[in-house]
C-alpha cells in the first residue's frame, strides 16, 4: 500500500472514530447533552486523536527504523574485496540505485516482478535494461550488486506490507479504544486539551532541539578545525589565503571588517529611509494612502535575495562604476570594477528597507493614543509630539529593530556573492572589491572538499563565529527593548 493511500486510510478510520465517539456519547446520556461531562465534539476529537497519535507514531518510528535494519542486512552480504574496491557507502549507494532501477522497469512493464526477481548478470546487460526506463549507472554490475539489490528490494516489499498491516492493526485498536471508553461521564475535554498542550509543547521543543543541534554540529566541528590550526592565527590573522594544497592562512579579520563594514553602508541606507517611511506611514499617510503604500513597500521583503544579487552584479554594481570609474561622470577612478562594498551595501539596504520600516511602524502605532492627546491637549503641534513625545516612546523598540536588521545584514550571503567580489583585504575605501564570512563559508564547502583538512573545517569555525556574533546582537536588541518599554506602557 503506498505511503499516500496509508495515511488517507488512516485519516478514514479517525474520522469514522470521530463520528461514532459522538455518536456513542450521545446516546450514552439518552440524548440529553446536559448529562454530558464535556461538548460533543470533545468526545468526537477524543476518538479521532485515540485513533491518530498512536498510529503515526507507529508509521514515524516504522519509517525511521526500515531503512537501518534493510541497509544493515544487505550490507552483510557486500564482501570485504568490494568493500576495499572502494567505501561501503558508495556499494550501498549502486546496489539501491540498481534496485530503484528494477522497481522502475516493472512499473514501465520492461520487466515482470517474476524476471526482476530472477534476473542475473548472465542473462542480460543490466546496465542497458536499467538504461531502458532512465537509470544511469556509473560502476559495473556486478553478480553480487545485483543479488544485493534484489534482496533489498524484497525486503524492502516486505517491510512495506508489515508495514500496513501494523499501522491499520494500530488505527483499528485506537478506534476500538476510544469507542469502548467513550460515555457520558469520560471527561473528554481534559483529554482533548491535555493532548493539545502535549503537541504545543514539542512544537516549543522541536525548535529548541534544532537550535541545540545547530550550535552542537558547529561546536564540535569547530573544535576539530581549532586542533589542526592555531586559534590565535584565526582570530587575530590579517591574511586571508586558503590553499587545499598546504601552507594556508586562515585569518578571520579581513572577513569580519568587509561583513560590519557592507553591513554599516545598508544601515545607512535602510535605517534612514525605513524609519522615515515609518514615522510617515504611522503619524501622517491618509488610510488611504497607507492601505495602497505600505503593502507596496513591504514587496520587497518578497524578493527572493539572489534577485537582489542580481539587481546589484547587473544594475548598480555598473551605474557606480559610470560615476566613480576611471571614465566615469566623477573622473575620480576610486572604482576599478563592478563589484565592490558599496554595490553590496546599497543593494542590501535596499532589501532592509521594509524591515526596519515593518517593524518600527509597529512599535509607533504601539506608543498609547494617550501619549499623543496629552501632547496635542497641552498644545504641542503635530510635528512636536512626533519629535519630542512619539519617537522618545518608540526609541527602545526602534533601536531594537535596527539590531535585529543589523543582524539580518551580516548574515546575507547572496548580494555579497555577486555584488562584493571575493578578494579577502582590509582596507577603507568603499569601493573596492571584498568579500564578507558568509561568502567564504559559501566558498569553502564547494568543490571537492576534504572535511578532514582545516581549509574545510574552518567554514565551521566561520559560522561559529558568525552565530556568536548575530546572537550577541538579538540579546542585545531584545534587552534594549525589555528595559525601556516599561517606561512607557
Amino acid at each position: 500500500m503506498a505511503l499516500s493511500f496509508l495515511l488517507l486510510t488512516i485519516l478514514v478510520v479517525a474520522g469514522l472514530a470521530y463520528v461514532l465517539a459522538k455518536s456513542r456519547a450521545f446516546k450514552s446520556a439518552g440524548g440529553d447533552i446536559r448529562l454530558l461531562h464535556s461538548l460533543p465534539g470533545y468526545y468526537g476529537w477524543n476518538g479521532a486523536l485515540t485513533v491518530l497519535l498512536p498510529t503515526f507514531l507507529a508509521l514515524l518510528l516504522w519509517l525511521a527504523i526500515q531503512p537501518v535494519v534493510v541497509d544493515h542486512t544487505v550490507s552483510g552480504m557486500i564482501s570485504a574485496e568490494s568493500a576495499a574496491e572502494s567505501t561501503l557507502g558508495l556499494v550501498m549507494s549502486d546496489v539501491r540505485r540498481i534496485a530503484d532501477g528494477l522497481d522502475l522497469a516493472v512499473q514501465n512493464g520492461v520487466l515482470t516482478a517474476q524476471d526482476a526477481s530472477r534476473l542475473n548478470t548472465g542473462s542480460s546487460d543490466i546496465r542497458e535494461t536499467l538504461g531502458a526506463v532512465g537509470v544511469a549507472l556509473g560502476a559495473e554490475v556486478t553478480a553480487e550488486k545485483l543479488e544485493a539489490a534484489q534482496t533489498y528490494r524484497s525486503a524492502t516489499a516486505t517491510g512495506f506490507w508489515m508495514r500496513t498491516v501494523l499501522v491499520l492493526l494500530v488505527a483499528l485498536g485506537g478506534l476500538a479504544v476510544s469507542y469502548r471508553r467513550t460515555d457520558k461521564d469520560f471527561r473528554a475535554r481534559n483529554f482533548v486539551e491535555q493532548v493539545v498542550k502535549g503537541i504545543l509543547v514539542f512544537a516549543a521543543l522541536l525548535a529548541i532541539l534544532t537550535t541545540v543541534g545547530i550550535i552542537f554540529s558547529l561546536i564540535f566541528n569547530t573544535v576539530e578545525f581549532f586542533s589542526l590550526y592555531p586559534a590565535e592565527d584565526f582570530f587575530f590573522g590579517l591574511v586571508w589565503s586558503p590553499s587545499f594544497g598546504g601552507g594556508s592562512e586562515l585569518g578571520i579579520l579581513p572577513l569580519i571588517w568587509a561583513t560590519l563594514y557592507i553591513s554599516l553602508i545598508a544601515l545607512a541606507v535602510a535605517v534612514p529611509v525605513g524609519l522615515f517611511a515609518a514615522i510617515y506611514l504611522s503619524e501622517y499617510a491618509s488610510p488611504t494612502v497607507r492601505a495602497v503604500a505600505k503593502p507596496l513597500l513591504e514587496v520587497l521583503a518578497g524578493i527572493p535575495t539572489i534577485v537582489y544579487g542580481l539587481f546589484a552584479l547587473l544594475t548598480v554594481g555598473p551605474l557606480l562604476v559610470d560615476i566613480f570609474g576611471n571614465d566615469g561622470a566623477l573622473g575620480v577612478g576610486w572604482m576599478q570594477g563592478g563589484t565592490a562594498v558599496m554595490t553590496a551595501g546599497l543593494v542590501m539596504g535596499i532589501m532592509l528597507i521594509p524591515f526596519v520600516s515593518s517593524l518600527s511602524d509597529d512599535i509607533i502605532n504601539a506608543v498609547p493614543q494617550a501619549m499623543r492627546d496629552g501632547s496635542l491637549g497641552l498644545g504641542a503641534t503635530h510635528s512636536e509630539t512626533v519629535k519630542q513625545v512619539i519617537m522618545p516612546a518608540a526609541l527602545p523598540g526602534i533601536v531594537g529593530a535596527i539590531l535585529l536588521a543589523a543582524s539580518r545584514a551580516i548574515g546575507e550571503t547572496m548580494i555579497v556573492v555577486l555584488g562584493a567580489g571575493a578578494a579577502a583585504r582590509l582596507s577603507m575605501n568603499p569601493f573596492d572589491a571584498m568579500t564578507t564570512v558568509t561568502a567564504k563559508i559559501v566558498s569553502q564547502l564547494t568543490g571537492d572538499a576534504d572535511f578532514a583538512s582545516p581549509e574545510a573545517l574552518v567554514a565551521f569555525a566561520l559560522g561559529m563565529t558568525l552565530f556568536v556574533i548575530t546572537l550577541g546582537l538579538n540579546i542585545f536588541a531584545l534587552y534594549i527593548v525589555r528595559k525601556y518599554r516599561e517606561q512607557y506602557d
